[in-house]
């Protein structure tokens, strides 16, 4: 895979800090840990990190019927987008199937996708195979780049950093005219929408990506790679297209209600969505999971209950928890058995389903007595 224009920034200025590791992902060759990944989660849950997000893309959707056309095509409202603002959406088959997700945002003259690398070929070919007789053009955006900034210093840290970022809603996004430490003259900045804690992501030319890296990490941020963010995002119950959602699930099954719209009119899929919500409930839904004793797990683990297979393991971590680290996982389960506190056997342990987004410090000790016993 490609690395991202801050890791071969990294590679090529003498004197900055290079990542211990790399890994490949989601479509991108970027940092896995910079130091200690205990200590570069600690810095999402009580200080402030600043992550590389040049695993992410965007398309650039203009036209005059682009507004139109491409609310018939994702499964949340964009006809009625405010300016400056965004919404998660999945991009279906006919079949209900979910070939992508993705966030959209109004940016006025035009709209903008963003997803993953490892999706942006789909989404973009999908995208094309529906534009027949409507005014619209969709095209990648290549010349930008993105970083994260989280935790609950993020803001304070953006502001010593001299990113003066003003109060901003979940989703919405404003367009600065930077006097910072960087020097960089124009960013575009988005407010995360996870309501367990504060994220942004700065949008701006990729050849401004390792002086707005430096100086954030001057004011304070704590650089943290991959690994790290994948412990926050299991943590969080947030599910990664290709790895916890995949094309054989449907929309109601990964719980991400915030990705629909049922009031929007037609869109690909739409009759699949519907039918499930007229009837009540999908088999099958994703949930989290906590490992007794802190005993590893990997993707793919069978889930069971009295010897019965109910779900399997979609994505696992070992996380700092008051007591000591333990194993916490995603994946899906039958509805039935999914309610949190139920025990239930991961592979070959003991496991308890819990609810997401997960409570460190709400995570039972494996001598603990639980509710409900296999």
């Amino acid at each position: 895979m490609p690395y991202t224009v801050l890791q071969e920034a990294l590679s090529a200025h003498p004197g900055s800090q290079p990542p211990l590791a790399t890994s490949d992902y989601r479509g991108a060759t970027t940092a896995a840990r910079f130091s200690d990944r205990g200590r570069e989660f600690a810095a999402l849950q009580t200080g402030c990190a600043v992550y590389d997000l040049g695993f992410r893309a965007r398309l650039s959707i203009t036209g005059s019927d682009r507004v139109r056309w491409l609310n018939g095509m994702v499964t949340n409202n964009v006809r009625d987008l405010a300016e400056h603002n965004g919404v998660y959406a999945f991009l279906l088959n006919p079949q209900g199937h979910i070939l992508g997700d993705m966030y959209v945002f109004n940016e006025g003259d035009q709209l903008v996708v963003e997803t993953d690398r490892s999706q942006i070929e789909e989404i973009a070919a999908t995208f094309d195979h529906y534009i027949i007789m409507d005014d619209v053009i969709v095209s990648e955006v290549t010349t930008q780049t993105a970083l994260g900034v989280a935790g609950p210093q993020a803001r304070a840290v953006l502001n010593a950093g001299r990113i003066e970022i003003p109060e901003l809603k979940p989703l919405e996004t404003i367009s600065l005219q930077c006097d910072c430490e960087c020097g960089c003259v124009h960013c575009n900045v988005v407010r995360g929408d996870n309501p367990q804690g504060e994220s942004y992501e700065i949008w701006l030319d990729a050849g401004q990506a390792y002086a707005t890296w430096s100086a954030l990490i001057a004011a304070a941020a704590v650089p943290i790679g991959s690994e790290a963010s994948e412990m926050q995002r299991i943590v969080q119950g947030i599910p990664l297209y290709g790895v916890d959602i995949r094309e054989r699930d449907l929309p109601q099954e990964t719980e991400q209600s915030r990705a629909l719209s049922f009031n929007k009119g037609c869109y690909v899929g739409q009759e699949i969505v519907e039918r499930i919500r007229s009837r009540g409930s999908v088999h099958r839904k994703f949930a989290g999971f906590v490992v007794e004793g802190g005993a590893s797990i990997s993707p793919g683990a069978k889930i069971v209950v009295d010897g019965r297979e109910v779900g399997e393991v979609t994505s696992s971590a070992a996380v700092p928890a008051p007591d000591g680290e333990r194993s916490v996982a995603l994946g899906y389960i039958r509805r039935e058995f999914g309610a949190p506190g139920r025990d239930v056997v991961v592979g070959d342990v003991r496991a308890l389903v819990a609810q997401l987004p997960m409570d460190l410090t709400a995570f039972p000790k494996a001598a603990d007595a639980v509710a409900h016993r296999v």
